[in-house]
């Protein structure tokens, strides 16, 4: 066994007392049981699976490869002898065995006679090692045939010795090779697993999208698809489906439920559309009624703003002001000011005095916060692993922060330093939930309108109670709003919802990025300002971005469906809108949305209940039986945008002195379609 020392690579797995029976049945053969060391190794982007005898010696020109000519007859043939003249040093560690991996190839033999190919030596003849990506199957022993072993078949049928585990069990092998590839349980022989890996080209997609070696994607998604969907996961399409359906040929042809199923393992309690969810309503067919057509503003002015405020500093008319942050956004200049009133860092009805001391108080507790991190020595941090892998998280996600802004250019930019120091306060703040990728998209924004490291970190702290559940360990935040989105799309155009279903995308998944981090990675940095903002002012529902979302959906259906576009084409399609949303339009037609709900007089309760309506009566298709209208009515909330005669705001940013009504076809220069 090599010394600690000369290991290159990290050692996933190691097991001694595994058995090669190279003469199984003869007890008189001394020979016939070679005890050997097996280990699965991690370098760069390869996963080796390496075995060899306990007392074999490290010189790599005895690493034998697997040899097959076009017969199928398997050989063993020792390395190149050119590999045994590269010196002692390189022969005598693992880096040569690391240059092996890309040796190992089928070769004619020499001879054709069908005997069996002669050794020099009797035990470093077996000796083999092979990377994850040439693994085919993996053939298990029966149960109750006392110790278990493994049988390796590479691809091209070329089938290694069975290794016994003498010592121990073999799961745990099984179980550590199931972090790099996903082991399916094959239809014809409930023994054998057969194994998935990508191929050359999708590894290659997978390395640039992930910034770290590709073989893990799915374990990612169904343990982290936080971080699976962050960085790119729908720009790889037949992946999905090969890794899902593992290398069978008769698993091609995927049941209609199987998308579901395996997202259903990704996230724990998500199921949508597949089948009724418990506790939701069947939504059936309704007439909306006409989508009214509405108009944007110009965004709040700094003399709009400062005429609604009072002597002693306090905000005038804040729901009047709500209702022109949403149909406007604000002017830049406004934006600094303003986020702390709409993220609730400062009350709307707080005096300039009473802010000042609430500044104050806030300083003195955020650098008491960030002192505790700044204080931790290396020493102490190795025994925090919690801590350790936040920072490490935190200083990855902070160096892929967009650069296109001016604010986070350069390596060594002010603005990713403060990014890191908010962050690994924030993990004070909230130890519990810590630090989760995304979190960083969600704090850019708001440092560089505050230029400010405190005030940074306390809108950023107020924005997370929002959306803290989206970070949760169980995501049930998350689960939640992909099934009310199914549910709202569903009310909207059931017809495009079964279409998806039939594409194995009914459950929404590729809307998952959208709704973890706002939107952050779908709009330009200057438009996710805008976004933001109208969001945070509530108006006009509870879950407004969710309507968002449909907006979105729908503006892509026609191409969707008219070009028929299956669960790959989809995932790539959403994934491609990044920065080519209009974010306007989407304002518009979403704002438009909304209001063609709340006039709905027979709006489900589900929906309802989603949107945050009421105190208005709202007939139920249920209840709409023909009998006395009074009976059967439901309690349906009320949009704060519910009146019928609403306030048109002229493009130039003043209000109309002659408010009109939304009308049905207005000439306005932005609109969206019915």
């Amino acid at each position: 066994m090599a010394a600690a020392g000369v290991v290159s690579g990290k050692i996933i797995y190691e097991q001694e007392g595994v058995y090669i029976h190279s003469s199984f049945g003869k007890t008189s053969d001394q020979d016939s049981l070679i005890s050997g060391i097996l280990r699965v190794l991690e370098k760069d982007a390869e996963v080796i699976v390496d075995w060899r005898p306990l007392d074999d010696a490290l010189d790599s020109s005895s690493i034998l490869y697997a040899g097959k000519d076009s017969s199928s007859v398997v050989e063993w043939t020792q390395a190149p002898k050119e590999r045994a003249h590269r010196g002692l040093e390189h022969l005598n560690s693992y880096e040569a065995e690391w240059d092996m991996v890309n040796t190992i190839s089928f070769k004619k033999k020499p001879h054709t006679n069908g005997d069996a190919p002669s050794h020099r030596n009797g035990k470093s003849k077996w000796s083999f090692l092979f990377s994850l990506t040439d693994l085919k199957s993996i053939k298990q022993n029966k149960e109750g045939m006392g110790w278990s072993y493994l049988v390796f078949c590479l691809k091209d049928d070329v089938v290694l010795p069975a290794l016994h585990f003498h010592q121990g069990d073999s799961k745990l092998l099984i179980d550590s090779l199931e972090k790099y590839v996903v082991l399916c349980e094959s239809p014809q022989d409930k023994r054998t697993l057969l194994v998935n890996y990508q191929n050359k080209s999708l590894s290659q997609s997978f390395e640039n999208l992930l910034d770290e070696p590709a073989y893990g994607i799915i374990q990612k998604i169904k343990k982290d698809p936080y971080t699976a969907t962050m960085v790119g996961f729908s720009k790889v399409t037949n992946y999905i489906f090969d890794s899902l359906r593992g290398s069978d040929p008769s698993a091609h042809q995927r049941p209609p439920t199987e998308m579901a199923d395996f997202l259903s393992d990704a996230i724990p309690g998500l199921k949508i559309n597949q089948q009724e969810e418990p506790g939701f309503e069947v939504i059936t067919r309704i007439d909306l009624g006409e989508r009214p057509v509405v108009q944007r503003r110009e965004p709040v002015s700094l003399e709009e703003w400062t005429k609604n405020i009072d002597s002693e500093g306090r905000i005038l008319n804040v729901d009047s002001m709500k209702q022109m942050i949403f149909r406007g956004g604000l002017s830049h200049v406004l934006r600094k000011q303003a986020w702390k009133f709409l993220l609730g860092y400062f009350p709307w009805d707080s005096t300039k005095e009473e802010r000042t001391q609430l500044q104050k108080q806030k300083i003195d507790e955020y650098f008491r916060m960030k002192l505790q991190w700044k204080s931790v020595s290396e020493e102490q941090e190795k025994r925090n692993s919690r801590l350790r892998d936040y920072r490490s998280l935190i200083e990855k996600d902070v160096n892929r922060t967009d650069r296109t802004n001016k604010f986070y250019e350069g390596q060594d930019n002010p603005g990713l330093i403060l990014l890191h120091d908010i962050l690994m306060t924030y993990c004070m703040y909230d130890f519990d939930l810590g630090y989760v990728q995304g979190m960083s998209d969600l704090l850019s924004p708001l440092l560089y309108v505050m230029e400010n490291e405190v005030d940074a970190f306390w809108c950023f702290a107020s924005y997370m109670d929002q959306m803290h559940q989206n970070f949760e360990e169980q995501m049930q935040g998350m689960k939640t709003q992909l099934i009310q989105l199914s549910t709202l799309l569903r009310l909207l155009d059931s017809g495009f919802c079964s279409y998806l279903e039939s594409q194995d995308s009914g459950y929404l998944y590729f809307c998952f990025r959208w709704l973890l981090i706002r939107f952050k990675r779908e709009f330009s940095f200057l438009d996710i300002l805008r976004l933001w903002e109208v969001m945070w002012t509530e108006l006009p529902c509870k879950n407004f971005h969710l309507l968002l979302c449909c907006a979105i959906l729908e503006s892509e259906k026609q191409q969707i469906m008219e070009k028929h576009y299956g669960f790959n084409e989809i995932l790539k399609h959403i994934n491609e809108l990044s920065m080519k949303i209009d974010v306007e339009d989407v304002l518009c037609k979403a704002e438009a949305i909304s209001l063609q709900m709340v006039k709905c007089k027979e709006l489900p309760q589900a929906v309802c209940e989603i949107l945050g309506l009421q105190d208005s009566e709202v007939t139920t298709p249920d209840s709409d039986n023909g009998e006395d209208e009074n009976v059967g009515m439901t309690s349906c909330p009320t949009s704060a945008f519910q009146s019928n005669s609403l306030p048109v705001l002229a493009a130039s940013g003043a209000r109309d002195d002659n408010p009109t009504e939304i009308s049905m076809s207005p000439n306005v220069s932005r609109v969206t379609p019915a």
